[in-house]
């Protein structure tokens, strides 16, 4: 084969062609297995190559695979709708179909500012967001993100939109102990508040199980009640941002339910079409839809490719899917499972520190001594770990910790939904003989004893 002419992203090793993928294994062109631990980027939600999916999409491709949303709809995005409306029993939502997961928080960031204008209160369009959190690469999803390594590059062109602590129970920035804590990282929103004045502040985002800023941090029990709390009380909009945990990931359809709250407008994308095509969804609360249905009657946003046929049927597939195989009660079984696993793993490898996340959406985060000291950051362990993990035949995601959410090294392990218990004991067997390796080679830079 001629030399790609591809940009790619600048690694050691060069990227292997894949050539096909069944369940949750992957194969290159060399032959070489790799199981998919990572769902690729959390997203491929019940696995590669899967026949009730590729066949709802070849028989919409015979139809018709693209319309202008101006123009048309169609009877996929009609029922993708529908099935998202009701996708919680106490929320009734209406979608507004994107391409993408950083379209979609966009999006969902200007409904929000849109909203208090249609209600003529101008002044409310700045948008909360925690450190240690990711909302999307464009210049609107990225200001919203907590992301330092990623807002580094374009910091002068982004809003400071992250502005309290992330909910970091293995390093609490207060220092202290759930409950004891008394959910300071979730009340410190209401000093914020009160700081920038809630006349500024249109809505608040959050990823309820934080992705890869944070490798799965996961909020204590009361948390988003507490945040929710505090919205209501302020005449703030809670945005949710469910593109990673959405659709079952963490053992839920959304992972919101977890702390029992509602969102005003929630985002979703990965595993809306488990990887089968570009989709993402914004889900607007009716009561958010009125005042723009009964002002403007227009959401100011779109893309081309919005609502295509062809991404809608694939989306209404994976939904029919997931019911149909009851997908969410076999993740919440096996994300016990996996995590009881790790758990195991963790008293063989001291160099794992924490453990966390929900369902099959699980992070890791290594550490150099019993003190949880990072790594420093050029040592590069998060990539020394992905890097032995793929020699093993297992696929992980990068992710972001330490205190400062830059120095700390975590991967996220987030394999298909549809994963056996065989298979689990296959990841973490391929986990344990890549472990040994990254081990070995840090050997003299630990200090567990």
């Amino acid at each position: 084969m001629s030399e790609s002419r591809l940009i790619k992203p600048v690694l050691e090793e060069e990227l292997p062609i894949i050539s096909h993928g069944k369940g949750i294994y992957l194969y290159d062109m060399e032959g070489k297995q790799y199981l998919d631990g990572s769902s690729g980027a959390v997203t491929a939600s019940i696995g590669h190559g899967v026949g009730e999916i590729q066949e709802a999409m070849k028989e919409q491709a015979s139809k018709i695979s693209f319309v202008y949303r101006s123009q048309f709809t169609s009877i996929p995005a009609e029922k993708l709708a529908t099935k998202l409306s009701t996708l919680t029993e106490t929320a009734d939502y209406y979608s507004f179909l994107v391409n993408s997961g950083s379209e979609a928080t966009e999006t969902a960031m200007k409904i929000a500012i849109q909203y208090w204008q249609e209600k003529g209160m101008n002044t409310k369009q700045k948008i909360l967001s925690r450190w240690m959190s990711y909302h999307g690469i464009t210049i609107g999803a990225l200001s919203m993100s907590g992301h330092t390594l990623r807002r580094n590059r374009f910091e002068p062109l982004l809003e400071d939109y992250p502005t309290i602590s992330p909910p970091y129970c293995y390093r609490c920035p207060y220092n202290e102990t759930y409950p004891n804590c008394q959910l300071k990282c979730a009340t410190e929103l209401e000093k914020a508040i009160n700081r920038i004045g809630e006349e500024h502040i249109a809505a608040v985002i959050m990823e309820p199980i934080v992705g890869a800023a944070g490798a799965a941090l996961t909020p204590p029990p009361g948390y988003y009640e507490e945040i929710r709390k505090l919205c209501d009380q302020y005449n703030i909009l809670f945005i949710s941002d469910e593109v990673m945990t959405g659709i079952g990931r963490a053992g839920k359809m959304l992972a919101l339910d977890y702390w029992d709250t509602v969102a005003d407008i929630v985002t979703l994308g990965k595993g809306l079409s488990a990887g089968y095509t570009p989709i993402a969804a914004v889900l607007v609360e009716s009561k958010i839809m009125e005042p723009i249905q009964s002002g403007s009657k227009v959401i100011m946003s779109g893309h081309t490719f919005s609502g295509n046929p062809q991404s809608a049927a694939a989306g209404v597939a994976v939904l029919d899917y997931i019911e149909k195989h009851n997908v969410l009660k076999q993740t919440e079984e096996n994300g016990v499972f996996l995590y009881n696993l790790l758990k195991k793993l963790q008293r063989q490898f001291p160099i794992i520190g924490d453990i966390r996340g929900k369902g099959l959406l699980l992070g890791l985060e290594f550490v150099s001594g019993l003190d949880k000291t990072s790594f420093p950051r050029e040592r590069q362990v998060t990539n020394l770990v992905i890097s032995k993990s793929k020699e093993a035949g297992l696929l992980v995601y990068p992710a972001s910790a330490g205190d400062d959410g830059v120095k700390g090294d975590a991967i996220i392990i987030a394999p298909p939904l549809t994963i056996t218990k065989v298979e689990i004991r296959e990841l973490v067997k391929r986990l344990s003989e890549a472990l040994v390796n990254v081990m070995a080679e840090l050997d003299g830079e630990v200090e567990y004893v």
